[in-house]
Order: structure tokens, then sequence, then C-alpha cells
């Protein structure tokens, strides 16, 4: 390996998909981390080749060696069809691949003997003395993986049911599920169950985790047994390779994450295995799958160093400055704290008139791509993105429109809508991917919505709408964004300009009483300025006569009492004849009037 030379090391799974850009200055030297991220997931059993494809070629480009290391690459065949794929994204770099296994391996040992064990939303135990290889668990969520975060919550809903069954009654941990899922009863459970995949139930890990933790001793029981088969794993791979005293290096977002799920995997293995040394290992998978791509030339330092390249700062934007008038918050009495926050709603407004140019705008861009067979994305991290999901989910029902012209794009998926899922929003990558999964197009519009000006999620997303294309619109609530978009440069914080898209809406409703919180006065806005721009494009779209909605959706008691005094209104007729038209006409408010 040549100082100096370039090296993308890639972690692939059922979850996600990590990677880290390195340079080793000299042969023996420390690696120096340049990027990093997290993208898709990319099991490569589960993902076809295009979207490997299409996952890695949002990578760094310029490289000399890449080591890609994903779940489910298990034999030689694989790794030849997995090389295949990395050398079409780059033709020109040494490329050694395989199972995420190896490169955990790898980072938990270093050239040592010992076992990995690797909870996260599956699980895996590998073991290795000199050159032999023992391996037990790890055959996916469907056979196994027992002791993973799947594992554990599937365990506990099956209990949920059993309860259920048995004695008809539900357990405390039930209502701290559906809080968790944002569901209203046990029905809604069951059919959220029948739909979901290994992700979105492995993310209940930790409302089992947290009833544990609170005493609830059956959740007690299923940590207990995940631990057992994990430690039982453990035990026999040492047996198999006659450890008697292995380190044991304990990998995976869970035993990272939730300390009492570490104890009780050592109080367990202590019984059978009491010399074993068990610790948390602190170099990341994908850190290790670049000191594989090292390995295969000449030897690399496994350490690491952060990059001293500068990054701006998030302290800048408006939205994270201190409020002057709620510096004393916590000595308010319950009155005065309510006046400041409806006194604080007229920076709303205000910020709303400035913007009336600007929303204008918005209005005739949106309209005139729907009506060129266009759609409409919003696109957000956090609190931004909920509002924009929540204000394209009323589209349907209010104005008849199909469900995928407007759509709401959100940094970690549904997931996100209920539970936070804050660190989703760090990655352009991450954005840029979102829109193509929904197959952009010229005709389209989206418009990137993020109080800051600057998360990378949606200004990715901007940059890639803009470069198919598409008209592009940020809606900021900074008024001093600064910089560019840089599709290069995935993980930087850069914010977007008025360079980079069509139109920038500003709403500088000011610092929010609760510092950086943005879901305050700068949700408040967002949230009536998408209202407006939809209103005002559906609007132009012949979608209302007057004030009044004429392609509602009469699916329930309350609209279809509705459309009956629309109907009555605009024809002038008493509401008995006007619910006996809609009837005869499957209650399509439109086809009504038109037969007046």
């Amino acid at each position: 390996m040549k100082p100096g030379e370039r090296i993308l090391g890639v972690e692939g799974g059922g979850t996600k998909t990590a990677w880290v850009l390195v340079v080793a200055e000299m042969p023996g030297s420390e690696f120096r981390i340049v990027d990093q991220g997290k993208m898709p997931p990319s099991n490569f059993r589960l993902t076809a080749p295009e979207r490997l494809r299409a996952i890695f070629a949002e990578l760094p480009k310029q490289i000399d060696r890449a080591g890609v290391f994903l779940a489910g690459c298990a034999t030689e065949e694989d790794r030849r069809s997995l090389k295949q794929v990395c050398l079409e994204v780059w033709p020109n770099a040494k490329i050694v691949t395989g199972s995420d296994r190896d490169s955990g391996l790898a980072a938990a040992l270093d050239h040592g003997d010992g076992i990995v064990v690797n909870a996260g939303s599956g699980s895996s135990v590998t073991g290795r003395r000199g050159d032999r290889i023992e391996r037990a668990g790890g055959w996916g969520h469907i056979l196994g993986d027992a002791g993973g975060g799947y594992f554990l919550s599937i365990q506990a809903l099956r209990l949920l049911l059993r309860e259920h069954d048995l004695h008809h009654s539900e357990m405390q941990f039930t209502a701290k599920i559906l809080h968790a899922l944002s569901l209203n009863n046990f029905d809604e459970l069951v059919r959220w169950v029948q739909t979901a995949d290994k992700m979105e139930i492995a993310m209940l890990a930790p409302v089992v985790f947290e009833a544990a933790t609170g005493g609830d001793p059956r959740m007690m029981e299923i940590i207990e047994e995940g631990a057992r088969v994990l430690c039982e794993y453990t035990e026999a791979v040492a047996s198999r390779l006659h450890l008697l005293a292995p380190k044991v290096a304990l990998i995976g977002g869970l035993f990272h994450r939730d300390s009492i799920y570490t104890h009780t995997y050592r109080r367990r293995l202590k019984k059978n295995l009491p010399d074993a040394r068990v610790t948390i290992a602190d170099r990341s998978p994908e850190l290790g799958a670049a000191w594989l791509a090292a390995e295969a030339g000449d030897h690399a330092a496994f350490h690491s160093k952060p990059c001293q390249s500068e990054i701006d700062s998030l302290a800048a934007a408006l939205t994270e400055q201190r409020n002057p008038r709620s510096e004393n918050l916590e000595k308010m009495s319950a009155q005065q704290l309510v006046e400041v926050f409806v006194g604080e709603e007229k920076f709303v407004q205000e910020a709303l008139r400035a913007a009336v140019g600007e929303l204008t705008k918005a209005i005739e861009i949106v309209a005139r791509s729907l009506r060129n067979g266009g759609r409409l994305f919003y696109v957000g991290a956090g609190s931004s993105g909920r509002i924009g999901v929540l204000d394209a989910s009323e589209i349907p029902p209010t104005f008849g429109a199909p469900p995928d012209l407007v759509q709401g794009v959100i940094a970690g998926g549904v997931t996100a809508l209920y539970q936070s899922a804050e660190g989703a929003e760090d990655q352009k990558i991450a954005g840029a991917l979102a829109l193509d999964e929904r197959k952009i197009k010229g005709s389209d519009v989206v418009i990137g919505i993020t109080a800051s000006g600057r998360t990378p999620f949606v200004v990715g997303a901007l940059a890639r709408a803009k470069s198919l294309s598409a008209e592009t619109i940020l809606l900021t609530c900074n008024p001093t964004v600064a910089g560019g978009v840089d599709a290069d440069q995935p993980g930087s914080p850069t914010p977007a300009t008025r360079s980079d898209v069509d139109l920038v809406i500003t709403l500088a409703v000011g610092p929010e009483l609760l510092t950086g919180s943005t879901r305050l006065k700068a949700g408040t806005a967002t949230k009536v300025a998408l209202n407006t721009i939809s209103t005002g494009a559906m609007v132009a779209l012949g979608k209302v006569r007057g004030n009044l909605m004429i392609d509602l959706h009469t699916s329930s008691t309350k609209l279809r009492d509705r459309a009956v005094r629309v109907l009555a209104e605009l024809a002038q007729c008493d509401c008995e004849s006007a619910r006996n038209l809609l009837e005869a006409n499957d209650w399509n408010l439109r086809v009504a009037l038109e037969k007046v």
C-alpha cells in the first residue's frame, strides 16, 4: 500500500450500510478518517445488484482501494459477484469483498484470536484461532438471529398475544408498545405487526429494554433468554476452537446502547466461561472493512484519528440563538409562560407576511408542475419532515387527489413519524437516494424544508432533484444561509443557497422560546406555509368552488354530511334533494354538481 492511498471501507446489512473513507499517510501509520456516513440497507442476499450499484455509486469515487463486506455474502461465488458489482463503480480500485462477519472480526480483534458477538437488529457469533474460523447463529430473522433486536421484540409481541389469548388481558407493556407506535388499540397493533418489516420490529427493542429496566419481570425474562442463547453460541464456538480464556468482543447496537444487555450477557457467560475476557469493541466494522482492504497489500496500523477539516457550526443559524424574552422560563408561572408563548406568535405572522411574494411564486410553480403531470414532494427531517408528511397526507381526502400527487419524504422513513430518528438527517446521500426511489422527473417539484437551511438529508435531496431538472424550493427559517450544495462531500453540513434552488422561502421567525426547538414558531410558520402552497395549488387546479371543496372523499358520515351541505348550497336545493342526488351518483360530489 502506497502512502496517501484513499481507502474506502463499507459494511452493510439488513438495516443500514455504514462507510468510512480513510488515508494512511505512510506504511504502518495510523488511518486518518476523511469522511464517513450511513446509507440504506445492503444485505447481499436481499438487495438486487442494480440497487447495490445505485448505493455504491453515491459513495466517494476517487479511491485506490475498497473493502466491501455485506451480510449474506457468504460463499466464494458471492464474493466474486459482489466484486464485479464494485468494479463497475470503481473500475480502477483494488477491491476486497466478503461477509460482515469478516469486517466485524477485523474491527474487534485485529490479527488476534478471540470471539466476536454481534447483537444489533440481528445477531451472530464468530470466533477465530489462528487460521481457523468457527461460526454460530446469524441465519437471518426468519430462521433465528436469536439474541438480536428482532428476536427480543418478536418475543415480547408474542408474549402480548399469549397473555391476550389465555387470560384475555393486556399487560402494562402493551400500553408502552402502543405509545411507541402511535397506535390506539390491540387490533391495530396486530395489523401493524402483520405488515411490518424486520427493521420496524427490531426498532421496538429499546421499549423492551426500558420496560425491563423499569422492573417488568416478563421483559427481563426475554432479555435473559436472548443473552442465554448468545452465551450458548459463544461457549460452543469457544469449545470448537479450544479457547479456554477467550477474548470476547461485543459489537452491535444492543451492546453499545443498552448496558443492561451487556451486564446480563457477562453474568451468564461467567458461569460456564469464567476466564473469558469480555470487552466492548471500540472500532466500527466499516473501519475493519477499510483495514482489510489495506491488508490486501502492506500492513497499516489499525488506529484512527479524526478528520481535521473545518466543520461549519450550526450555531450560526438564527433558530439556534437564545431568545432574550425566555431566558427565565423555569422561573415563570404557568400564566406568564402562556403569555410569552402567545406573544411570540406575532413573529410568525410577521414572517409569513414578509414571505407573501415567495409563497405566491411557490403556488405558481407547484400548480404549473401538477398541471403538466408532475408531482409535489416535501422533504424534511424531524419536525420539518413530520409537518411535510402531515400536509401531504391531507391532500387526497380534502381534494380527491391521487395519493402519489403530493408526497412527504422524511429522513428515517415512517418510523421517524412516531419515534425520534434525528440521526437520520445527517447524510446527503440518504436524501438523494430517497428521491431516486421515487423516480423524480423534470416535471416534478421538490420543496426542501429545513429550519436551519442546512440539514444534509434535505440539501442532498434538493441537489439530486435539481440535477434531474425538477423544480426546487427551499423553505427555511434562517435568513443567513450561505455556502453551497456539494454533492461530492456527502457528510458536509454545508447549507443550501439561492443559487442551489429555484426559489427560497424564508420565514424569519427569530429565536425559539426553547433554544433550537424548531417545532415551535418555526414549526407553526412552516405548517401555515405548506397549507398555503398546497391549498393554493389545488385551487388553481379547479378543486375548489368559492371556498367549498368539490372533490372531497366522502369516506365518513361527517364528510358525507359536508358533501350534502356543499351540494345544497351550490345547487340551491334542500338537503334531502342533495342527499338523494349524491346517493344516485355514488356520493361523487363533482359528478353530482355536473348534473345540477
